[in-house]
C-alpha cells in the first residue's frame, strides 16, 4: 500500500489531475460568487433572512418611494412654492453672488481696487442687478426640472398605494387618504404625530429599514403624515420572487462553499507535491518556468489579476456569467502555474536570491566591495572622499548622524592600525608568540591576520626546529647504544678468542661472533633502508594488487614465526576480488615490518585481527593486536625513529620498522596510521584503489 502511495502521490498524472482540480474548482467558486454578488446584487444576506418582511428586499421596493416624497414634501413642496424662490436658499444665493462678483472683479472697468469693499460690492449690484435675475431665475428652473422629474416618478408607482401630506400639499396614487383605508391593506407603514404603525409585526424587527429610510427624520411630526400600503398582488409577486432569489443564493453559497472547500484541498496537496518526487524527498526538481525571477513573476500574477477584473467590468450584467468560464480558466491557469514556480523556490529557499531587483542589488554591491577589497589604500582613499560628500548630500537630513557614524569608523580604524603598530613592535622584540586581536573584515585585519600567520610560521619553525634537534640527539644516542652492544661484544669475544685453545670454546665465541655481527648488519642495512626510504630515493613500479591474495601468501610465508610467537590470525575481508594500485614488493616490505612488529611485541596466545576493506577510493588494511608491553607513550612517538615500546630495549630489532612502513607507503601514495588504546595496537594502512577494476 505505501509503495503504491509513493507511486501515484507525486507521478505527473497526478499532479496534471489535481492542477485541473483546481482551476476547476476555482472557477466554480468564482462563477458561484459572481452570481451571488453581482447577479444577486451582492446580497448575501438573503441566505439567512426569515421572511420576506425580514428582508432588505422588502426594504428596497419602497426606499425609492419613500425619498422621493419626503424630497417632494420637505424641499420642494409645490410648483409655486419653487416659482417664489422658496427652495432656494441664501446660501446657493451667495455663491451665485460670489462667482458673478469674481467675473466683475476680473472683467469690469467698474471695480476699483483702492476703493472699499463696500463700495465696490455697490457698484457690483447695481452692474449685475439683470445678471443677478438671471442667475436666480436659473436656479428656479433647476429646481422645477427636478420637481417634475420627482412627479413623473411617482405617478409611474401603482404599487405600493402611498398618501402624503403637510395640510395644503399632497401627493397620493390612493382614492382614499383616510388611515383606516390604508390599513385595511395586508401590509402598511404609518407615520404620523411622532406615532409609527407597521404592519405586520415583522417589519419591526427589520434591520435594514431604518437604517435605510433615516431621510424620513426630515418630516415635521406635526404636520406632515405618510401613508404606504402594500396591495395583495404586491406582496405576492415580490414573495415569490424573494423566495426565487433566496433559493438561487443559498444554491450559490452552497456551490461556492463546495469549490472553495475543493479548492483549499487541492490546492494544499499540490504545495506538498510540487517540485518533489516523493514525500521524503529533499531536492527540488525547478522546471524551464522557474527561470523567471520571482518579482517578474509576481508582477505577472497581479497583472493577470487586473486583466480579469478588467475583462469582467466590460462584460455587460446579462451575459457575466456566460463569460466567467472563458475569462477565468485560461487566466487561472496561467496564474496557477506562476505561483507554482513561486512555491518552488520557496522550498528551494531561492525566493529572495532568486529575483531580479535582488540581483541587481547584489551585483552592484559585489562590484563597489570588489573594488574596495582588491583596490589599494589610495584608491580606496579616493573612493572614500568621492562617497562620503555624496553621501552627505543624499542623508543631509540627519547630517549630525552621518557625522557622527563618520567619526566612530575613523576611530575604529585608528584603533585598528595602534593595535597592529603595536604588536609588530612587540613581535619585533623577540616575542614571537604574539597575536594581534583586529576585528572585522577589512584591510587591517586582513594584515592583522597574515602578520598572526607569519608569527604562527615561526613558532612552527622553531618548534620544528627544537624537535628536529631533540631527534638528532635521541638518533645519536639510540645510534650509539644499538651499534655499541654488539660491537662491544665482538670485540670482546674476539680478545678472548686471542687467548684461547680450547676448540670447543673458540667454536662457541665464533658463534657470538656471528651473531653479533649480524645484528650489526641488520642495524645498519635499517638504518639504510630508513635514510633511502624518508630520502623518496626508491624507484617504485604501481601496478594491480590482490590485496587478499597477498596476504594469504604473505602470511603463509610466516606461519612459522606466527607458531612461534604463539599467536592466532583472524582476516575479515569482502568475498569479492579486492584490488589496489601499489609497488608489490614494496607494500610487502611494508607489511612484513609490520607483522614484525607485530611478532616482538603482541601478548603470546592472543588473537591478531586483520580487517581488508573498501572506503570510498581507498582500500583500508587494519592490524590489531594485544601489546605485551604497556603502551605508555604516544602514537608520533612511536613513529619516531629508534623508539621502541619497551621503554628497556632488551627486544630485538632496530625500532625503525613503522617509520620505514610509513615511508614505503607514502611514496606509493598511500597513507600510514597507528593507534594505541590502552593495550591494544592498531596499524592502519591506507593504499588507493585500482581504477581499471569495477568494485
Amino acid at each position: 500500500m505505501d509503495t503504491k502511495l509513493k507511486k501515484y502521490s507525486h507521478s505527473l498524472v497526478t499532479k496534471i489531475l489535481v492542477f485541473i482540480m483546481v482551476i476547476l474548482c476555482f472557477t466554480g467558486a468564482i462563477k458561484a460568487f459572481v452570481d451571488v454578488v453581482i447577479i444577486r446584487d451582492s446580497n448575501f444576506s438573503i441566505v439567512f433572512e426569515k421572511d420576506y418582511f425580514h428582508s432588505l428586499s422588502f426594504v428596497q421596493e419602497s426606499e425609492g418611494l419613500i425619498s422621493d416624497l419626503t424630497t417632494l414634501l420637505t424641499e420642494y413642496k409645490s410648483e409655486e412654492n419653487i416659482v417664489n424662490s422658496g427652495t432656494i436658499s441664501e446660501e446657493e444665493l451667495r455663491l451665485a453672488e460670489e462667482n458673478l462678483f469674481y467675473d466683475f472683479q476680473a472683467n469690469s472697468l467698474q471695480y476699483n481696487p483702492d476703493a472699499s469693499e463696500a463700495k465696490n460690492h455697490e457698484m457690483f449690484q447695481e452692474e449685475y442687478a439683470e445678471k443677478i435675475g438671471q442667475q436666480k431665475e436659473q436656479l428656479i428652473k433647476d429646481d422645477l426640472k427636478v420637481y417634475h422629474q420627482l412627479l413623473q416618478r411617482i405617478e409611474e408607482y401603482k404599487d405600493p398605494l402611498f398618501y402624503v401630506s403637510d395640510g395644503v400639499t399632497t401627493y397620493t396614487n390612493s382614492a382614499k387618504g383616510e388611515k383606516e383605508y390604508f390599513k385595511t391593506y395586508p401590509s402598511y407603514m404609518l407615520f404620523e404625530n411622532y406615532k409609527r404603525e407597521l404592519y405586520p409585526k415583522e417589519i419591526e424587527e427589520n434591520q435594514h429599514l431604518f437604517s435605510r429610510i433615516s431621510y424620513m427624520d426630515e418630516l415635521d411630526p406635526e404636520s406632515h403624515v405618510m401613508y404606504i400600503a402594500f396591495t395583495e398582488k404586491f406582496l405576492q409577486e415580490n414573495i415569490t420572487e424573494w423566495k426565487d432569489n433566496k433559493a438561487a443564493a443559498v444554491k450559490s453559497v452552497y456551490r461556492l462553499i463546495g469549490f472553495s472547500i475543493g479548492f483549499i484541498l487541492s490546492f494544499v496537496y499540490l504545495i506538498l507535491v510540487i517540485g518533489r518526487k516523493s514525500f521524503k524527498d529533499e531536492e527540488v526538481q525547478l522546471h524551464p518556468l522557474d527561470k523567471l525571477y520571482n518579482d517578474i513573476n509576481i508582477a505577472l500574477c497581479l497583472g493577470l489579476i487586473t486583466l480579469w477584473v478588467v475583462l469582467m467590468e466590460a462584460v455587460t450584467i446579462g451575459n457575466i456569467s456566460r463569460w466567467v468560464l472563458p475569462i477565468t480558466v485560461p487566466i487561472a491557469s496561467v496564474g496557477l502555474m506562476l505561483v507554482l514556480s513561486l512555491v518552488r523556490h520557496i522550498k528551494n529557499r531561492t525566493f529572495m536570491k532568486h529575483s531580479f531587483i535582488y540581483i541587481l542589488l547584489y551585483k552592484f554591491a559585489s562590484f563597489i566591495r570588489d573594488v574596495y577589497a582588491s583596490g589599494s589604500v589610495g584608491l580606496k582613499t579616493v573612493l572614500l572622499v568621492i562617497g562620503y560628500p555624496i553621501l552627505i548630500a543624499l542623508t543631509f537630513f540627519i547630517f549630525p548622524v552621518t557625522i557622527g557614524f563618520a567619526a566612530w569608523f575613523a576611530l575604529k580604524k585608528i584603533k585598528s592600525f595602534q593595535a597592529i603598530q603595536e604588536g609588530v613592535e612587540k613581535i619585533k622584540n623577540g616575542d614571537i608568540h604574539h597575536s594581534i586581536e583586529v576585528s572585522g573584515k577589512g584591510e587591517f585585519s586582513r594584515l592583522a591576520a597574515n602578520i598572526n600567520s607569519i608569527t604562527d610560521g615561526l613558532n612552527k619553525a622553531v618548534d620544528n626546529e627544537l624537535k628536529s634537534e631533540r631527534l638528532k640527539t635521541e638518533l645519536i644516542t639510540n645510534v650509539s647504544h644499538d651499534i655499541r652492544t654488539p660491537l662491544t661484544s665482538i670485540i670482546t669475544y674476539v680478545d678472548l678468542l686471542k687467548h684461547e685453545n680450547d676448540p670447543s670454546k673458540i667454536a662457541e665465541y665464533i658463534e657470538v661472533l656471528e651473531q653479533k655481527s649480524k645484528r650489526l648488519k641488520v642495524m645498519t642495512d635499517d638504518l639504510f633502508e630508513a635514510a633511502k626510504a624518508s630520502s623518496g630515493n626508491i624507484p617504485v613500479h604501481l601496478e594491480k594488487i590482490d590485496i587478499v591474495s597477498l596476504m594469504n601468501q604473505g602470511l603463509g610465508e610466516v606461519s612459522d614465526k606466527i607458531e612461534e610467537a604463539e599467536l592466532t590470525f583472524k582476516m575479515n575481508h569482502p568475498q569479492e576480488k579486492v584490488y589496489l594500485s601499489a609497488d608489490g614488493r614494496l607494500l610487502w616490505r611494508s607489511i612484513e615490518n609490520v607483522l614484525s612488529n607485530i611478532f616482538k611485541y603482541a601478548l603470546k596466545g592472543s588473537r591478531v585481527y586483520i580487517d581488508i576493506e573498501k572506503k570510498g577510493n581507498e582500500i583500508l588494511l587494519t592490524f590489531k593486536n594485544i601489546s605485551a608491553y604497556e603502551l605508555n607513550i604516544s602514537e608520533e612517538e612511536l613513529m619516531e625513529r629508534f623508539t621502541r615500546g619497551d621503554e628497556s630495549r632488551l627486544s630485538e630489532g632496530s625500532g625503525l620498522g613503522l617509520s620505514i612502513t610509513k615511508s614505503l607507503i607514502e611514496i606509493q601514495k598511500g597513507r600510514f596510521l597507528i593507534q594505541v588504546d590502552g593495550d591494544l595496537f592498531k596499524a592502519v594502512i591506507y593504499m588507493p584503489k585500482y581504477k581499471g577494476s569495477h568494485q
